[in-house]
């Protein structure tokens, strides 16, 4: 399975000053398979420890931070000889041993020579907990469910996702149609790599749908397990309410919406907690389209997108004939699905932070980046559809040198405007 994050491993391995390396991302993701998948490719051996389910590991860190110690700690444990730049070290689930969190600072400062890498499905929580961070002694990265160019290689079109890296859009444009074909299916799958792994495999859809029920069951018994009672509903609140908050024409987080009376304060713990974890994207709004964008954000007023289009899916109990085949009663929230999924392409297949922008004339750009020095404006349509006022009235009065309009029409240039096929937004 191809995980583009691989090359980022890679780069992190010949790095010369290398710090120890510290995934974070949601759970499910493929954390784990992705760890595993570097120590077997780009090591002789690797030492692998999961503090949630070995406990002897965790009493390790607890007397005293001498890596010499530890190392032969592991090694024992294990039955993997250590050695500089042969051995990857990894240890995982390692939210569940605070102090081996502690340790990377020592392991950064007093042996560089070992790769460590450490990931944990709750790892911003338990940090926010009180949990010492080694700030300035790891380098992190995080990991996002499966992008739609990772999930053509899963299902045997590696040439088709070797085709969009060219850029050749009159090639591309020929099989469209395939593109398309795929591109629903994704909406419908997702990108958790558990449920991309079964379609491949089977091309069951139905049994999707019961990987993705699983996963959601288990986010919700994470609430449960690691949030005090008093914050558990309104943490439930705040998640159950993301699809209708996307299936809104504007699509702004609105907390009357929660419940009646609700103000920003009495869910601000919930949205954090569920940011920590990777499982909700915020994308907050811009006063002012002007360099740099992140000077001009209101932090008052934002769009919250769940992780992965399939399980927004999955939760708004869409059935596959809907998304695949088309249905009129799905119309409306068809524009929710595509935002999730454009969202969730910018994040995890492009190096830019988007934004979005709203006007008093109600005008709103769907999502906005900053590239070389300019603002990028990009409007968001589901089908065909090439009628874009919000971008063309945006364009006639900021002048952008560069505007997007992505739908599911071919690649097209006009004089103000780029359309950029849905499938192909890596590409923005």
């Amino acid at each position: 399975m191809l995980r583009t994050a691989m090359e980022d491993l890679i780069r992190w391995k010949k790095k010369r000053n290398r710090k120890p390396l510290i995934l974070k991302g949601a759970r499910q993701v493929g954390k784990t398979w992705l760890m595993q998948e570097f120590g077997r490719t780009q090591f002789q051996s690797v030492a692998y420890i999961n503090f949630d389910s070995d406990i002897r590991m965790r009493e390790i860190f607890e007397n005293d931070y001498d890596i010499s110690r530890i190392i032969r700690m592991i090694n024992i444990e294990t039955g993997v000889r250590i050695l500089p730049e042969d051995t990857l070290i990894i240890f995982d689930e390692v939210q569940e041993a605070p102090r081996a969190i502690s340790s990377l600072k020592y392991f950064c400062e007093n042996a560089p020579e070992y790769a460590v890498i450490a990931a944990g499905s709750l790892l911003g929580v338990a940090i926010h907990a009180g949990t010492s961070f080694p700030v300035g002694k790891a380098d992190t990265l995080k990991i996002y469910p499966m992008s739609f160019y990772e999930f053509l290689y899963a299902v045997g079109e590696e040439a088709l996702a070797d085709l969009l890296q060219t850029k050749e859009y009159r090639d591309i444009s020929i099989f469209s149609d395939r593109y398309i074909h795929w591109l629903k299916l994704y909406y419908y799958i997702g990108g958790m790599p558990e449920a991309v792994r079964e379609y491949a495999a089977h091309s069951d859809i139905y049994s999707v749908r019961e990987i993705q029920s699983q996963i959601l069951e288990l986010y919700e018994n994470d609430f449960s397990k690691h949030t005090p009672g008093q914050e558990l509903a309104r943490l439930r609140m705040v998640w159950n309410s993301v699809p209708g908050q996307l299936a809104k024409e504007n699509k702004k987080f609105f907390f009357g919406q929660i419940r009646q009376g609700a103000r920003a304060k009495d869910f601000e713990l919930a949205i954090e907690w569920l940011l920590d974890c990777g499982l909700i994207e915020k994308v907050y709004r811009v006063q002012k389209p002007a360099v740099p964008l992140k000077s001009y954000v209101d932090f008052s007023t934002f769009k919250i997108y769940l992780l992965d289009v399939g399980l927004l899916g999955a939760m708004s109990e869409l059935d596959a004939h809907s998304i695949l085949d088309g249905n009129s009663l799905f119309t409306e929230f068809k524009g929710a699905l595509t935002e999730q999924y454009v969202l969730q392409q910018i994040v995890s297949d492009t190096s830019y932070t988007p934004y979005y922008f709203s006007s008093s004339s109600h005008s709103e750009i769907d999502f906005m980046v900053q590239k070389n020095g300019g603002i990028v404006p990009v409007e968001v349509k589901a089908e065909e559809n090439l009628k874009a006022k919000s971008l063309k009235a945006y364009c006639d009065k900021y002048h952008p040198d560069y505007a997007v309009r992505t739908s599911m029409a071919d690649y097209r240039e006009q004089d103000w405007m780029v359309n950029l096929p849905l499938y192909a937004i890596r590409n923005l």
